[in-house]
């Protein structure tokens, strides 16, 4: 490891902060590139990771309170100095000598005395309780999306969504070692599948969904449109050390199969991800309304090429990690003639923390250990 390699965990996490902001760089892709250039220790590593997913998450909140004290904008490497120092005295509630004095020492020299005037003023304001202007800015949500789930879940469900998502988010290590989350778990499970059976993985990629399923005996085709994507499956697939799945690249809007290939067929589509915002905490200020259209049109796509594929008496599952109406019951209200017309019959149950969310769609809000999603089920006659 070279001398110069990063050793400050608050400049580390300024240099991310800048590179996600003016860079349009992904959280989950730069900062463990960073980390792994560092010779911080693990406890360090973390606290970075904290520094960078919590200031990045709570932008529009910390933005809000450090601009009432600025005459303008200031440049890329200032904000994100005093969006850190922000979250530590706001959210984290790191003693205010620490937290103003470590942050300017790791701010650009000619921005220090900036900084640390601001972030005194900050820490009086943290003492007294931040008076926020409206919930979108409590919050740290673009209004546009507080008031779509607010119409499309109710108002109480929706802030008790975006306020679970503002937590930190939690994993599982299955027993065969794959790291996991638990709403991956609950997809797969919607998946049923024995030994001998069939099962299609439209949408596999990383590819904990297809291991889970092939772990209960199943043989399963994971598949994924991009290559790098392919590749992850199969990493994932060649650690675990299973025999069941094979893994190929292929378009799911125009699979390479016969119909009543499968036994079931999982569709977990792209989406906005509006149910696991925290998992990616910039996905909040990338997602737009426009992207939400798009994809509803997608999945109908997919979903609409992955019914014919299922053998009579097999299942179809769709799933998306997003709380919107036109990424799931719009998109089953799309494809309802075709799944008709086919034998197909809805078969999804509420219960267990799901409700029903329109037609033949059910909606599972985000939780303490399992982020929102939206399903829909179905079994061909």
């Amino acid at each position: 490891m070279s001398e110069e390699a990063p050793t400050d965990p608050r400049r580390v996490a300024i240099d991310a902060i800048v590179r996600i902001d003016e860079g349009g760089a992904y959280a989950n892709v730069v900062l463990p590139k960073l980390l792994a250039e560092t010779e911080l220790e693990p406890r360090d590593k973390a606290f970075v990771t904290e520094l960078v997913y919590g200031s990045t998450r709570r932008k529009r909140a910390l933005d809000h309170v450090v601009d009432r004290f600025l005459l303008e904008d200031p440049p890329p490497t200032a904000r994100a100095a005093l969006r850190i120092g922000a979250h530590q005295l706001i959210e984290l509630g790191t003693p205010p000598h620490a937290a103003v004095s470590a942050t300017v020492s790791a701010a650009p020299k000619r921005f220090r005395g900036m900084v640390n005037a601001i972030l005194r003023k900050v820490a009086t304001e943290a003492k007294a309780g931040v008076d926020y202007p409206s919930l979108g800015v409590e919050l740290s949500y673009p209004d546009w999306m507080l008031s779509r789930l607010a119409d499309e879940l109710g108002a109480d469900a929706a802030e008790a969504a975006l306020r679970t998502m503002n937590e930190a988010a939690t994993v599982q290590r299955r027993d065969d070692g794959y790291v996991q989350d638990e709403s991956s778990r609950r997809v797969a499970a919607m998946v049923p599948s024995a030994s001998g059976d069939l099962v299609f993985d439209m949408c596999a990629a990383p590819g904990g969904k297809a291991t889970e399923i092939a772990g209960r005996g199943a043989t399963v085709v994971a598949a994924d449109m991009r290559l790098s994507r392919v590749g992850l499956i199969t990493g994932n697939v060649e650690r675990i050390g299973l025999d069941g799945v094979a893994v190929i690249q292929a378009d799911g809007t125009r699979p390479p199969f016969a119909p009543a290939t499968f036994d079931a067929v999982l569709v977990d589509a792209p989406c906005s991800g509006l149910g696991a915002l925290r998992r990616r905490p910039d996905a909040r200020w990338r997602i737009t309304p426009a992207d939400i259209e798009a994809l509803g049109t997608l999945q109908a796509d997919l979903l609409r090429s992955a019914a014919p594929l299922v053998k009579p008496g097999g299942t179809l599952v769709y799933s998306v990690c997003t709380l919107t109406k036109r990424e799931s019951v719009d998109v089953v209200g799309a494809v309802a003639a075709d799944l008709a017309e086919l034998g197909f019959v809805a078969t999804g149950s509420v219960g267990d923390g799901w409700r029903t969310f329109g037609d033949d769609v059910e909606v599972l809000e985000p939780g303490p250990d399992h982020d929102g999603m939206c399903r829909a089920i179905f079994r061909r006659g």
